[in-house]
């Protein structure tokens, strides 16, 4: 009989990043061949056709409505890449035989649980910058184009004195700057991303307990209308006309329960050339790390119990 002591199969159980980042290298890489990225042309035709659709409004009117095509697009493609992207993985992991493959490495659930998340995660950061970077360099391009014309018009314009010229020039300069390319646009991409990130958790999550990925696209579809309706019922529950325990126990369920996107809306300030402070941003970021962590723990959970 040998002495020699068998294999520390715990070892191979313990956490490890790298098969964390293997896992979402491979999951990036999946969503890319599924062509998730033909949105982005879609995209780009919104943008590039909203630059020429307004031109006969004025300086602030043309800049506000690019802003008002590019924004809800951005936010609306990044949910759609969380929860369609989210929603196929693990069926089609399951379809191709892949989960099997991974799990019986072994490796822990959890570490392909949050591989998997990191990976939608990367194709969400990737797509919001090309989105940015198209969006910035249209909204620049149009921004020089009606400063210069706005600025030519008042070489031509006569003024009653060289101060109220003066002045006015000014005002074309401020309001360019206000409402150009700025840290504030930056500002409401990060916010669209952090709220994406929540959705595609939420979508792991109902992922892992649906049977079909129609019922977790729906379902994630649902999730998203009550999370960004979630402060006007909250406030409705918590008046005074509503009243009485229960409604308050409703509002309280619901925010236990579903995500507030509520509190990432800062793209109005955004569009109108507000500066969005980091305190901001950091609450942002720390309520997206608490909703993240309680959906994946809630993931796992339900996945560890999951016959393959």
């Amino acid at each position: 009989m040998s002495d020699t002591p068998a294999p520390p199969h715990s070892s191979h159980r313990r956490f490890s990043a790298r098969r964390v980042l293997a896992i979402a290298g491979g999951t990036f890489t999946q969503l890319v061949r599924m062509k998730v990225f033909a949105f982005m042309a879609i995209f780009a035709i919104l943008i590039i056709g909203a630059s020429f659709a307004f031109a006969d409004l004025k300086t602030e009117q043309e800049l506000k409505m690019l802003k008002d095509v590019a924004f809800p697009a951005m936010s609306l493609f990044a949910m759609l890449f969380a929860i369609a992207g989210t929603a196929l993985l693990i069926p089609r992991d399951v379809e191709d035989r892949t989960l099997y493959t991974i799990l019986c490495k072994p490796v822990p659930r959890i570490e392909y649980l949050m591989g998997k998340l990191c990976g939608v995660v990367w194709l969400i950061f990737i797509s919001l910058i090309c989105m940015d970077v198209l969006f910035c360099g249209v909204l620049h391009l149009k921004n020089t184009r009606v400063t210069a014309q706005q600025l030519e018009l008042v070489e031509y314009k006569r003024y009653r004195s060289p101060d109220e010229k003066e002045a006015a020039r000014d005002e074309i300069i401020r309001t360019s700057e206000r409402l150009g390319v700025s840290w504030s646009i930056q500002s409401g991409v990060v916010s669209i991303f952090l709220k994406s990130v929540v959705m595609a958790a939420v979508a792991l999550l109902l992922s892992t307990a649906a049977s079909s990925t129609m019922f977790t696209i729906m379902s994630s579809l649902a999730v998203m209308v009550i999370g960004h309706m979630q402060s006007l019922a909250r406030d409705f529950f918590l008046s005074d006309v509503s009243g009485g325990v229960v409604p308050r126990f409703i509002s309280g369920l619901v925010a236990l329960i579903f995500p507030d996107f509520g509190s990432f809306d800062v793209i109005d300030s955004v569009m109108e050339g507000v500066t969005i402070s980091f305190a901001t941003l950091g609450k942002m970021t720390g309520l997206t790390a608490v909703y993240v962590t309680l959906y994946l723990m809630a993931a796992w959970i339900l996945f560890s119990d999951k016959e393959i």
